[in-house]
């Protein structure tokens, strides 16, 4: 008889928490439970557009606590740069197995806006994170996963391993084609005020410190 046609993987991104400092979400569910997954590991290619920055020491803490498995691709990057001056960076996330569910896959990364540049009229702007790749590992050769593989990518087979994997590219059905996030932004009209207030308050606390320093501070000659 025929073959039945193969079931989809689905991918679900999110980003949860307000103001500047979020969390992303990545969850991929099996379209069928496969007894075999536990034998198989899952890695996340995700990329972060410049308007965002993951933070290697938060990633690090992270990873000491076994809160989330990830590691940064790109080079030379600066968590103090702003939107204007950055790049797009990659990060590999190990994801897990969720204990919700038999067939499923989840991974966690903490992310932050960087500062962007005032606008003229509108004080908001936008950053879209694409879908992102897809890899998978199995220590076996699983006809069904042939369903879902189109090429390999060599990258590290566990987090802290130097050995290098052919990991198989999957493609898979995203509940949605992108995540846009809204960032509040300044507006240029108002750097004169923002300037003004600024050194006024510089002005009052500095001589609030002299005049607490000579009224109760002791010196000797």
């Amino acid at each position: 008889g025929m073959r039945a046609p193969c079931s989809e993987i689905i991918l679900r991104q999110e980003v949860l928490k307000d103001g500047f400092h979020r969390d992303l979400l990545v969850k991929v569910k099996f379209g069928e439970s496969i007894e075999y997954l536990q034998t198989c590991r899952l890695l996340i290619k995700q990329y972060i557009p410049a308007g965002l920055f993951v933070d290697p020491y938060e990633l690090a803490s992270l990873q000491e606590r076994n809160v989330t498995e990830a590691v940064m691709v790109s080079e030379n990057f600066n968590i103090e740069a702003p939107n204007y001056l950055s790049e797009e960076s990659e990060i590999l996330i190990y994801a897990r197995q969720d204990s919700q569910c038999i067939d499923c896959f989840q991974a966690f990364l903490p992310v932050h806006y960087r500062y962007h540049r005032p606008h003229n009229k509108d004080g908001e702007t936008f950053i879209v994170i694409s879908n992102p790749d897809l890899l998978m590992y199995c220590d076996q050769e699983f006809p069904v996963l042939k369903c879902w593989a189109q090429s390999e990518v060599a990258a590290p087979c566990a987090l802290k391993s130097k050995d290098i994997c052919q990991w198989n590219s999957m493609k898979y059905k995203s509940v949605y084609k992108n995540v846009t996030l809204q960032v509040p932004v300044g507006l240029t009209i108002h750097t004169s005020l923002v300037c003004s207030v600024t050194l006024l308050i510089t002005i009052l606390c500095s001589t609030l410190i002299f005049v607490t320093v000579f009224k109760y501070g002791h010196f000797s000659l």
